[in-house]
């Protein structure tokens, strides 16, 4: 595997591979066994697997975990190694911004909905960035996981609307034995918010009980809130059933949907879904 700090160091390398696909995995570093299961999709579907690990301060709001973010670069680059990456990209914040010319790419009303909702300007920064390592890394197919299914939805708009070359591939959520959807902020938790944490799992699966039944979105939406408030010490930021991905209101012409939730621990917040 070889480690790489620089953008023209990288395009030299990629240049020289010319013919075979290259399949590429973004992280913000702090790898998983989501992110590692992103790399098992890419291996099998593409002849060379390229990882960026860079947390980027352009989806970060004021007052938000940019400085506390989890990172263990070694231990990154160790299991990269030993899940077959063949490149990782690994830029300092001035390798990716050396300059600001204040332009700024801005997502539609997709992102006004959940977590855009609470964080404005936060997939301001996702595209930002998106689109540099696209350019970049120019990738054939590009792994993002379902537990960000709102970035997800929005990325792909993105890709869709703007004719890049890159594919996106869905990965569905790795989940804990528990059910707790596999998070580098997971370690952000005590002991006893882990243990009440993968109730937000049990709640989405009941809304997807309740949804099966008829019930009405505001009904599932509460009923669903009710039970992670009755059952932790999570707050609510949201809990939303939309369409998807357009993360609209559902109509009778919407063919899927996403029932969505964001809690609030202590030190952390969690996200979690479920698409039917």
């Amino acid at each position: 595997m070889i480690v790489v700090e620089t953008i023209e160091e990288l395009q030299q390398l990629i240049n020289k591979k010319a013919g075979k696909t290259v399949g590429f995995v973004p992280t913000m570093g702090f790898l998983h066994e989501g992110h590692l299961s992103l790399v098992k999709h890419a291996i099998e579907q593409n002849d060379i697997v390229m990882m960026s690990i860079f947390v980027n301060p352009a989806q970060f709001g004021p007052g938000e975990d940019f400085e506390s973010y989890p990172r263990d670069l070694d231990r990154d680059i160790t299991l990269a190694e030993e899940a077959g990456v063949d490149f990782v990209f690994i830029p300092s914040v001035q390798e990716m911004y050396p300059f600001d010319g204040g332009i700024r790419i801005l997502p539609g009303p997709q992102a006004d909905e959940l977590c855009g909702a609470s964080r404005p300007g936060h997939f301001d920064g996702v595209l930002k960035v998106v689109l540099k390592l696209f350019n970049i890394v120019d990738p054939d197919r590009s792994y993002f996981g379902m537990k960000d299914a709102q970035q997800l939805a929005i990325i792909e708009t993105f890709v869709r609307d703007f004719n890049l070359r890159t594919k996106i591939v869905r990965v569905p959520i790795v989940r804990e034995d528990d059910g707790l959807a596999k998070s580098s902020r997971n370690v952000n938790l005590t002991p006893e918010e882990r243990n009440q944490a993968p109730i937000i799992q049990q709640a989405l699966i009941k809304g997807a009980e309740l949804y099966s039944n008829g019930l009405k979105p505001v009904q599932i939406e509460k009923e669903v809130a009710n039970f992670i408030t009755g059952g932790s010490v999570g707050e609510i930021d949201y809990v939303k059933l939309l369409s998807y991905p357009s993360l609209q209101p559902i109509t009778s012409e919407t063919n899927e949907v996403i029932l969505a939730v964001a809690v609030k621990f202590s030190k952390t917040r969690l996200i979690d879904n479920i698409i039917m």
